[in-house]
């Protein structure tokens, strides 16, 4: 690691771990997700590049657009993808914050809009996902598709009865037991879809968090 790295401070622990993160990227400090006043105070600390993956959406205020555009201004290198980072990546990424992911060009491109895309609930002590995530819920609908575990039609109606589940409730149990009883598919096929979900979930929010603490290594090395 280059001596001369400049102090770095990620947000994550809900899309992927500090455990895990560490493993990937070694001499940064973990943060919890991030939320109003911690970027402005992380500038204050002498934090010169922060990576922002994980974020507070509706517990407690969300960090604001001002916060970091005023942190980019300060010099600080902020990166973001895969959750909070991704929404506030395409939406500021004109003022200079980078963004990595799918997701973020989700996001960007307008394929997708609601915060509660990428939205969970989490466990309050460890951060660690209690719900699945609509991003991630769209993904493995499509690989059950594309494996012909179901038709396009039904992958349609799973994802909308999905999308209209709170996002604190989503889960692959929840959605094909729902979408059983209202008929969408047979329950047979809610239990193969089931099993397909559990053992093969296509993990979009991890993918991308992990983007962004390659696109911090990076950064820090002076490689970009």
């Amino acid at each position: 690691m280059n001596q001369k790295a400049p102090k770095t401070l990620v947000f994550t622990g809900t899309s992927i771990s500090h455990e895990d993160a560490k493993d990937i990227i070694g001499g940064v400090a973990f943060q919890p997700p991030v939320f109003r006043g911690n970027v402005e105070k992380a500038v204050k600390e002498g934090y010169k590049l922060i990576g922002i993956i994980d974020g507070i959406f509706f517990s407690r205020s969300a960090v604001t657009h001002k916060e970091i555009v005023r942190a980019m201004e300060a010099g600080v290198t902020v990166v973001g993808g895969c959750s909070m980072g991704a929404l506030r990546a395409s939406e500021l990424d004109i003022h200079g914050m980078i963004g990595v992911g799918k997701i973020y060009e989700w996001y960007r491109s307008g394929e997708i809009e609601d915060d509660d895309e990428v939205a969970v609930a989490t466990n309050p002590d460890t951060f660690e996902p209690v719900s699945s995530p609509m991003v991630n819920i769209r993904e493995t609908f499509n690989a059950a598709f594309d494996e012909g575990i179901i038709d396009k039609e039904s992958c349609r109606l799973l994802t909308d009865l999905a999308k209209k589940t709170h996002y604190g409730e989503r889960s692959y149990f929840g959605i094909t037991r729902e979408a059983s009883r209202e008929g969408i598919i047979s329950g047979e096929k809610a239990s193969e879809l089931f099993t397909f979900c559990r053992d093969n979930e296509t993990d979009l929010k991890r993918e991308d968090a992990i983007l962004v603490l390659e696109k911090v290594k990076e950064l820090m090395s002076g490689e970009n």
